[in-house]
Order: structure tokens, then sequence, then C-alpha cells
């Protein structure tokens, strides 16, 4: 029996991202637009996934 919760816009709280660049830590939301937009388009890999070579 799995139950779905549902959220009322009321009820949400932003969740804030960040990412590492050039050696430090820095929120999405400081980013100019374009690198907004770059972040968004960027591809992750799992590195344990490749690290068994």
């Amino acid at each position: 029996m799995t139950s779905k919760i549902l959220l009322q816009d009321e009820e949400r709280t932003p969740c804030e991202v960040w990412t590492r660049v050039m050696g430090y830590h820095r929120p999405v939301t400081s980013f100019n637009p374009g690198k907004q937009s770059e972040h968004a388009e960027r591809k992750f890999f799992n590195e344990t996934k490749y690290s068994s070579r």
C-alpha cells in the first residue's frame, strides 16, 4: 500500500541547490542567468559506476 503525499502550494518550501565551482561551493541561485542556463543543461554521472575499472 503506497500512499501519495500531496502538498498545497503554501505548504511547500523552496529547496536551494548548491554546486561546486572552481574549488568551492556556491548556491545556483547566485549564478547569473547565463550560468543558471548552463547549469540546467549539465549532464551528471555516477562516479561509483565508472570507478570500478
